[in-house]
């Protein structure tokens, strides 16, 4: 990656001493780069080592990872819970041993199988599904990652993990056994292994040949920025979302006074609001928390407010 004013404003800010703002970017993930990759970047970019993301990409994905920063990074908990879209390359006739075209070749067999066919056999793998996490995963069985027993040549017996597959759809075929699909999924989902199982299911086998993520945590591509565009921002920071803004459907309540020192120390305040989940400022317009009003009082569900 280039240097640029983005490296810049990063010296500056050093030699400032000065902190950056906590927020959320939403990067669109070159391929080459893990998702640790990316946040690794991103500390040094912002100077702030308080970072996470909202679920991880393969090196090989691109797309859609929404980075939190700063006293953001205590919303990641909330934004990995959603589901995610993908446009997902399906090869059949090929399998591999991590499920992927970047694997080792375990077997390859002659296509017979019409688009009709395909498009027939995704009917199954729609709605909650049962998975069984490929070896070449971060899953833990024994306190050990799966990937690292697959690395040492071992493979170890894998409980099916339910799924929902909320929408599969055959956008087009793109060669003599390659089709582009559309895949909305629940967290946990393996899309690798959904390309696995469907060339299983036709017979021939099948793995994953590309994946772009369009959809996480509720952003799109379209609000995405590439990672060299970040890198030679003149201002990093005018990038950055308030995390207030991932709880936008929620109604918000100013508070001030008693309510507002009880808030900051973490204890249930009396609130005249409808029961529910709500966004708590305080009288200057900080976000101080979300919260949540039964009968009267309002409870602490996460505090976001710099202490």
């Amino acid at each position: 990656m280039g240097g640029g004013p983005g490296r810049r404003f990063r010296r500056d800010l050093k030699g400032k001493g000065e902190r950056m703002p906590n927020g959320i970017i939403i990067i669109d993930k070159p391929a080459g780069w893990t998702s640790m990759d990316v946040c690794a970047k991103l500390r040094g970019i912002f100077h702030e080592k308080r970072v996470g993301h909202a679920g991880t990409l393969d090196p090989m994905a691109t797309g859609v990872l929404p980075v939190f920063l700063g006293r953001a990074t205590r919303a990641v908990e909330f934004a990995e819970q959603t589901g995610k879209e993908y446009l997902a390359g399906l090869r059949l006739g090929l399998v591999t041993d991590t499920q992927d075209v970047t694997g080792r070749v375990l077997e390859e067999r002659p296509v017979t199988c019409a688009p009709a066919e395909v498009e027939a056999a995704l009917a199954a793998f729609r709605g909650e599904i049962l998975q069984v996490p490929p070896m070449y995963s971060a899953v833990k069985i024994g306190g050990k990652k799966l990937y690292e027993l697959a690395r040492k040549g071992r493979e170890v017996e894998r409980k099916p993990r339910p799924v929902t597959i909320h929408a599969l759809e055959l956008l087009e075929r793109t060669g003599a056994g390659d089709y582009l699909l559309r895949v909305r999924c629940s967290k946990g989902t393996y899309v690798r292994t959904l390309c696995h199982d469907i060339g299983a299911a036709l017979g021939c086998g099948g793995c994953m040949s590309a994946l772009r993520r369009t959809e996480a945590a509720g952003f799109s591509l379209a609000e995405a920025v590439p990672l060299e565009a970040l890198l030679d921002a003149p201002d990093p920071a005018a990038l950055l979302r308030p995390v207030d803004a991932y709880f936008f459907r929620y109604p918000a309540m100013t508070v001030e006074g008693t309510a507002l020192r009880k808030a900051k120390n973490g204890n249930p305040f009396p609130c005249s609001a409808a029961d529910g989940d709500w966004r708590v400022y305080g009288p200057g317009g900080e976000f101080l928390l979300l919260g949540r009003c039964a009968g009267g009082m309002m409870s602490t569900i996460k505090s976001f407010f710099e202490v």
